[in-house]
């Protein structure tokens, strides 16, 4: 990180230079599954990663960001790139690009794809850092399958300010050829995304058109021109997960596999910090009376996600701590929340610069009718809300960022 700056300049230029420094790795990388989106790519990426190794097949993986720690990233055949191997791959990316101009994600992002090529694996799923037309991973001419998952408002001072524009960038990883899955759209994305696809000669398989998914019974229940599967419910919870259980499922078919590898995407899938219940360590365990809930989500359309699953929950007085970054729309994201919860404790991000002040929080939350309060430490502010409020459900949300400090102080590890 002081190497190499940690910010956004969108373009391929650098990227493909360093990759052809170091031989043009990712043109040797196993069949790649690209997935762009505003949200649910990881949701998504983990349902297929998992319903690929219900029959053995070995996968590698690239998401960001991180949460807990940079190894998170990137998964060789399955497993958390050691540090031995990280270290090596930067090591000889530094090395080869020389002291040139680059940036953290477009470095990292060379790493991972020297990593990839140099061990067997069955597919590769690279998931979009950000955008998708100028995103560092955007230099494989012919993957195996794109997915675009719904698309909102978010990064708009990098990707444009309206859903079209947005569209524009994220329907750039559309191939020639290659069948791409599409999630559910606003009308002005799927128009973008249709164009773009005519555009280059890209096969598209539309949610609500040409796959359908839903709930019935306590099922999923998914269909296509292939034919009906009635499946167990996602293991990640809430509603939202279905369509991206869709979009999974949608793929594993274009991929020709076989109903054991739908179950498995459905029922194996781990993402952490995605409304995620914590279950153990040292934050929780204190704690045995309350629900301690986190999620990463951060602009409106997490909101909303966020709102229904706390819907589709048991009853319970919802008291959430929030902390997010200065470029998120605050009112956006919490104002579908504040509908579920009682109070709103405001948290500034530890240790991350452009995190918003507890006031600036606190204004929102009082605006939306919240009980409002403000904490400096995350252990100190369970243990304040556990004891005014017993029995309770707390949520933790607003950021990855602060996903990642409650999980780095939570012990968690995955």
């Amino acid at each position: 990180m002081d190497l190499h700056p940690k910010v956004i300049d969108l373009t391929l230029d650098r990227v493909s230079l360093l990759l052809k420094y170091l031989g043009n790795p990712q043109l040797s990388l196993p069949p790649v599954i690209h997935i762009a989106g505003t949200n649910g790519k990881g949701s998504t990426q983990a349902m297929i990663r998992a319903g690929l190794e219900a029959t053995g097949k070995l996968v590698h993986a690239y998401t960001s960001p991180h949460l807990a720690k940079f190894h998170e990233r990137i998964r060789i055949a399955g497993k958390l790139i050691t540090e031995e191997a990280l270290t090596q791959q930067l090591d000889t990316c530094y090395e080869a690009n020389n002291g040139q101009n680059i940036t953290y994600f477009e470095i990292t992002t060379c790493a991972a794809m020297r990593a990839f090529s140099q061990v067997s694996a069955d597919y590769t799923i690279l998931e979009v850092g950000l955008g998708g037309r100028l995103d560092a991973t955007n230099v494989v001419n012919k993957p195996a399958a794109c997915i675009i998952t719904p698309i909102d408002l978010d990064h708009q001072q990098f990707l444009g300010d309206t859903i079209a524009k947005i569209a524009y960038e994220k329907a750039g990883i559309l191939k020639q050829g290659v069948t791409a899955i599409i999630g559910p759209q606003h009308d002005e994305a799927r128009e973008i995304i249709e164009k773009q696809a005519a555009k280059v000669g890209a096969t598209l398989l539309i949610h609500g058109q040409d796959w359908h998914v839903d709930v019935e019974a306590g099922n999923l229940i998914y269909q296509d021109e292939n034919g009906r599967l009635d499946l167990p419910l996602p293991s990640l919870p809430g509603p939202h997960q279905i369509e991206n259980a869709g979009a999974a499922i949608a793929t594993l078919r274009c991929l020709k596999m076989n109903k054991i590898n739908c179950t498995g995407a459905v029922t194996d899938a781990i993402w952490p910090a995605r409304m995620e219940r914590l279950q153990t360590g040292s934050l929780v365990d204190t704690l045995p009376h309350n629900d301690i809930w986190l999620d990463g989500g951060h602009n409106p359309a997490a909101g909303r996600a966020i709102a229904a699953t706390l819907e589709s929950l048991p009853k319970r007085d919802t008291h959430i701590i929030c902390g997010m970054i200065n470029t998120k729309e605050v009112e956006g994201f919490l104002k579908p929340i504040s509908k579920h919860c009682k109070s709103l404790t405001a948290l500034s991000i530890p240790d991350v610069p452009n995190a918003i002040s507890e006031i600036e929080l606190m204004e929102v939350g009082n605006g939306f009718g919240l009980t409002c309060f403000q904490g400096k430490n995350i252990n100190q502010i369970l243990k304040n809300l556990s004891e005014l409020y017993p029995g309770s459900r707390i949520l933790i949300c607003g950021s990855l960022y602060l996903a990642g400090h409650v999980l780095r102080e939570n012990k968690n590890t995955y």
